[in-house]
């Protein structure tokens, strides 16, 4: 099979690229080249912006295109229009983000989608296709857009789009530092301030779970919409954190904070404290998608502990600071406040 991704240098679609390797794929990159892909393997790069050099694309033909980095409709709009009798089918990597509603659990792909307020609709109207999409620039849009992407695939390529929804991806590349903070984090040892319940259930995947399944799909020829992450209510954050102290062997001790301490301190959820959200009834449902369509289809999953240690082992020799997590400095009058409370 002929494989074009678009993307494919920075974190998940280095997995897809080596999924598609290892089953045989021919595999085309089209890329900025902001990130070096030349220990990728044997993959044909076409250095363009997908925004501005789709002409470079022109006179070719794939078996199916994987769009790892739409962000906004009209960008998916002209790609997918570019290759529409270019490739058979088209692969678009949305996000769990897509929901609109995130207060009930063990939603499935029949959930009602997110749109845009008047308000975002004027914002996203100042957006810049050609500048840096980042986090800050998205804000509360992000899954919203995702949903516009989503039609965009959906309208030009119809049965022939296979749209796939993943939760918080982990692992080796991973450029947030979400899961790697803990991994690193707990790795450290000592006292590790841990946020809210113990008990309460956390969901991601690994981008090689996720990869694979991806390339699997895409070689079966199947469509449609799945959500793509962990199995829900099967991962304790307690059982997170325990899982890294073993593998990584350290003797780290869990100092727990609950939510109303959290929050009278203003620590942020998902970016000091990663993979915590407030407990709250707005939230209950963000880490608790169904994915009983995907697990029909094959997903499956590595063991926990072979995230871990591949997560270390990938960061450990890294010397750029982790983009997420709370600082040691804070973490330690936090910790010295939780004890002065009781």
């Amino acid at each position: 099979m002929k494989i074009l991704i678009i993307g494919g240098t920075k974190f998940l679609g280095r997995h897809l690229i080596g999924a598609a390797l290892e089953n045989g794929h021919q595999v085309t990159i089209f890329h900025r080249g902001k990130h070096p892909a030349g220990e990728l393997g044997e993959v044909e790069e076409i250095l363009g912006d997908r925004n501005t050099d789709l002409e470079k694309l022109a006179g070719r033909g794939w078996d199916v295109c994987i769009d790892t980095c739409g962000y906004l409709p009209q960008t998916v709009r002209a790609s997918a229009e570019f290759l529409r009798d270019a490739v058979d089918a088209y692969v678009f990597i949305s996000s769990i983000s897509a929901y609109a509603d995130f207060s009930r659990t063990d939603y499935d792909e029949t959930a009602e989608t997110a749109r845009l307020t008047e308000e975002q609709e004027e914002e996203f109207a100042g957006i810049d296709p050609l500048g840096e999409l980042t986090g800050a620039v998205l804000g509360e849009m992000y899954g919203a857009l995702k949903v516009l992407c989503e039609e965009e695939a959906t309208r030009i390529f119809g049965d022939k789009v296979l749209i796939i929804r993943p939760g918080l991806i982990v692992g080796k590349f991973d450029f947030t530092d979400r899961f790697t903070y803990w991994v690193m984090r707990v790795a450290a040892g000592g006292e590790v301030l841990a946020p809210g319940n113990p008990e309460n259930f956390v969901q991601f995947i690994d981008a090689r779970d996720l990869a694979r399944w991806t390339i699997a799909m895409a070689e079966r020829g199947e469509t449609g919409v799945f959500n793509a992450t962990g199995k829900p209510f099967d991962l304790t954050f307690r059982g997170l954190l325990d899982g890294i102290k073993s593998v990584s062997g350290s003797d780290s001790r869990f100092i727990w904070a609950d939510g109303e301490f959290l929050e009278k301190e203003q620590v942020a959820p998902w970016s000091e404290m990663p993979l915590y959200l407030p407990e709250t009834e707005e939230f209950e449902g963000f880490q608790a998608a169904n994915i009983d369509r995907a697990l029909a289809l094959g997903l499956n999953f590595r063991s926990l502990s072979d995230t871990i240690k591949e997560t270390l082992e990938w960061r450990k020799v890294l010397t750029d600071d982790l983009k997420a997590g709370i600082s040691a400095e804070r973490e330690k009058i936090l910790r010295e406040k939780l004890r002065d409370r009781k």
